[in-house]
């Protein structure tokens, strides 16, 4: 006798959860969250117009990758960074990407640095209209634009990892700083991708990822 296939998860439930993971994480990646901001099922559900279950399993993943954090009492919010994290984290980050610009290098044709010039204008054009959430995205987008060159899609995925803990803390750093220019590190990054100097990049990008971070320890 033939055994009834089980039924596997409904399409749409499926759907639905991926929408509002993906979107929440880019939110909280980009600094649209600010540090300690509140989440609750219900309000998600009622903005994404999906049920309960969609929205927990949305949240319950963002939890696991540390891009949201979840008391004992089941509260849910953002990441809320002690100095002790923050440094940790930078320190992460000053292993990794600059190990990410080296392995891309070779692969750093004029197509690419003339993308993330683009990347930098935007970046640049973000700052003078004192425009916290394009700054914050088109900072990641000039960095993984590169990155995904190196063709190490684990390190990537680990150091994207970073960057959503980070994302409200880099918003909060750039409320504090009030930018009028656009910072320098970049500008260092795209001339040692020109020139092929791989010690300048990795210094570039050391410096580029964490003197910002160090302002939220003084």
């Amino acid at each position: 006798m033939e055994v009834p296939a089980r039924p596997g998860p409904d399409a749409s439930s499926l759907s639905a959860h991926d929408r509002v993971y993906r979107t929440l994480r880019t939110r909280v990646m980009h600094g649209e969250l600010l540090p300690g901001q509140p989440l609750t099922l219900r309000g998600i559900g009622r903005e994404f117009g999906v049920s309960m279950t969609p929205a927990r399993e949305a949240i319950q993943r963002l939890v696991a990758e540390g891009a949201l954090t979840m008391s004992g009492s089941g509260r849910v919010q953002t990441p809320e960074l002690g100095n002790e994290r923050i440094e940790e984290l930078a320190t992460i980050r000053a292993l990794l990407e600059p190990e990410l610009g080296s392995r891309a290098l070779p692969r750093a044709h004029s197509a690419l640095i003339d993308r993330m010039e683009a990347i930098n204008s935007a970046n640049t054009d973000a700052v003078l209209r004192s425009d916290a959430v394009t700054y914050v995205r088109t900072n990641l987008e000039f960095h993984r634009t590169l990155y995904l060159r190196a063709q190490s899609p684990a390190m990537l995925a680990m150091v994207e990892t970073l960057w959503l803990q980070l994302g409200p803390t880099m918003r909060a750093l750039y409320g504090r700083l009030r930018r009028n220019t656009p910072p320098p590190h970049h500008r260092m990054i795209l001339a040692a991708l020109k020139a092929g100097d791989e010690p300048g990049l990795r210094l570039a990008i050391r410096t580029d990822v964490t003197q910002g971070l160090r302002h939220l320890t003084q």
